[in-house]
């Protein structure tokens, strides 16, 4: 990367549509932000699919991370002003880690990880390029890594990073809930970064702030039921999982597919997690964004392939599948009598079934008790989990993972409406 001159200001104000004016607090931060790395961000939307169903919900990873990175600013104060002692090092290491928590992020993640870097997920990959930019930058963001992974010697740093009350979900559910329109997400961030605390190194909520972080949980429930797990965002994201399992699948047979260098690279091999973080390919990864995938899917749409030119037209056309979400698995004869109105439809074979009739399950958990929960500072100096200091009845209830079961099926086989 060639380094800005030292001349140029650093000191930048970002307007932003959930906070108003972020402000870069340093000179390094603004210099991440600049890298290739970093702006790769503004080309992935944060919801993947979901502008099918909330069509504002075209916010970037890039806002979220900023956003993020405002929410550490704001705790960092406050809790300076409680009188903990957060050094300016720690300050700008905890700032750089929430600002790239997501920097291993693909393009519709769900989809990318499940057919293309099996086995990679994207914590794994944002450690990677944070070691990476660490080396290009000399060594300035080791604090910032050690506390990403927890090793840092005060812990409540991390807490502030990745935890069931941290900067990222407090800023993603306040701003998916702006571009999507739907308020049951909107959560009190300012009045719960307000009352956070620390006892015994681990980030609390003072007992007057127990309404706000019952708001957030209840929130968080509801955010994931209306939309990261709305039965047409699972359709479309589904859909785009068995085009890039159907392409991967016509690659590897040896057919020759219209893809960008970078999707080509990895639709091509079957890469361990071991092979991916050696030989290169992490740098080809990041020229990954959702132009790569949107243009292949569009040129796919007339591939000679039938499976994969239906599931494209599809996809462009918002012919998403329908999805049945229950809590019990589909009937078996339901799903085996789907497949031969398949077969008979399309006049497939029965190992192309599973691309128009397939099951999968789904879980929400709005808050884990136990290890790593969200203790209340009473008055008496005492800390108490949340589901337990808290007098709504039905919090403890949402601590249990609730599972669901979907069957996924093209529309036209009309087995319901």
């Amino acid at each position: 990367m060639q380094r800005i001159h030292s001349t140029l200001n650093k000191k930048k104000i970002i307007n932003d549509p959930v906070y108003g004016f972020i402000s870069i607090p340093t000179e390094l931060v603004f210099d991440l932000i600049e890298h290739p790395y970093f702006q790769r961000l503004r080309y992935i939307k944060q919801l993947g699919m979901t502008h099918l169903v909330y069509p504002g919900a075209l916010h970037t990873r890039f806002h979220h991370a900023l956003g993020a990175m405002h929410l550490m600013k704001m705790t960092i104060e406050t809790l300076r002003a409680k009188d903990h002692e957060i050094t300016t090092e720690e300050e700008e290491a905890v700032t750089i880690a929430i600002l790239l928590h997501d920097i291993g992020h693909g393009p519709f993640s769900h989809a990318l990880e499940h057919t293309i870097v099996k086995g990679v997920s994207h914590e794994d990959i944002s450690i990677l390029l944070m070691n990476k930019l660490n080396e290009e930058f000399g060594g300035q963001l080791t604090t910032a890594i050690s506390i990403f992974k927890g090793t840092y010697h005060k812990k409540f740093l991390h807490e502030l990073v990745s935890s069931q009350l941290d900067m990222d979900r407090l800023d993603y559910l306040n701003r998916d809930s702006f571009f999507t329109g739907v308020s049951e997400g909107v959560v009190s961030y300012d009045r719960i970064i307000k009352m956070l605390n620390v006892r015994n190194d681990h980030i609390v909520i003072e007992e007057k702030g127990i309404y706000s972080v019952e708001k957030f949980i209840i929130a968080r429930r509801l955010m994931y039921w209306q939309v990261y797990l709305h039965k047409t965002v699972i359709a479309a994201e589904q859909l785009l999982v068995k085009i890039l399992e159907r392409a991967r699948q016509l690659v590897l047979n040896g057919e020759k597919l219209f893809a960008t260098p970078s999707l080509g690279h990895f639709l091509s091999r079957t890469l361990t997690r071991e092979e991916f973080i050696k030989d290169g390919h992490l740098e080809i990864f990041t020229h990954l964004d959702d132009t790569d995938i949107l243009s292949a899917v569009k040129v796919w749409a007339s591939s000679n392939d039938f499976v994969l030119a239906m599931l494209c037209n599809n996809f462009v056309h918002r012919k998403l599948f329908q999805v049945e979400i229950t809590n019990k698995p589909a009937d078996g004869k339901v799903v085996e009598e789907l497949g031969k109105k398949a077969m008979a439809k399309y006049g497939i074979t029965a190992d192309k079934i599973g691309y128009f009739v397939f099951t999968d399950s789904i879980k929400n958990n709005a808050y884990r008790a136990g290890n790593g929960n969200i203790g209340v500072l009473m008055k008496d100096g005492s800390v108490n989990d949340i589901a337990t200091a808290s007098d709504y009845s039905n919090l403890e209830a949402l601590t249990k993972t609730v599972k669901k079961h979907i069957l996924c099926y093209s529309k036209e086989l009309g087995f319901s409406d």
